[in-house]
């Protein structure tokens, strides 16, 4: 009787591994401590794993065009990035907003510079054309003091 029963423990070993032995995909599961060299079940770095998620899910391009809007003052600089803003990044052509005409009409005279710099920032292809003007004026053709019509003509005359 003993000896049915050690049998059927052999047969049941060898027939199925012990539950926590294997991995998810059938691999043998390591145990005990890592050791002195690299090991899978070492702790990895938060950007290092970010990376590989980012490259995974194809999220390298939005990266890149939101590098553009956060760090705009790492990528054109710091005198550049007080005098203008970025406004908006479509199809590759973004928007920057100037703060007086005058850095605008500089900016323009620096577009070739300013595409360097980001596409050595952030990539190329990402930024492939700028759109520059200055600040955005008032306009005066809406609002609550619009006078509909022709307005009165009594002012001049």
């Amino acid at each position: 009787m003993l000896d049915a029963a050690l049998a059927r423990r052999r047969e049941n070993a060898a027939r199925k591994p012990r539950r926590g032995t294997t991995g998810a995909k059938g691999e043998k599961r390591l145990r005990g401590y890592s050791g002195p060299g690299p090991d899978p079940r070492d702790p990895a770095l938060f950007g290092d794993v970010l990376q590989r998620l980012m490259k995974a899910r194809g999220w390298e391009r939005p990266k890149a065009e939101a590098t553009v809007f956060g760090a705009w003052e790492k990528v054109v600089g710091p005198e550049i990035a007080s005098h203008s803003r970025p406004v908006k990044l479509d199809a590759g052509v973004l928007t920057v907003e100037a703060e007086s005409t005058a850095w605008a009409t500089q900016l323009r005279l620096l577009a070739a510079t300013l595409l360097r710099n980001i596409a050595g920032e952030v990539g190329h292809n990402v930024v492939t054309k700028l759109n520059i003007h200055g600040p955005a004026a008032p306009s005066w053709s809406k609002g609550p003091r619009r006078v509909q019509g022709r307005g009165p003509r009594d002012t001049y005359g």
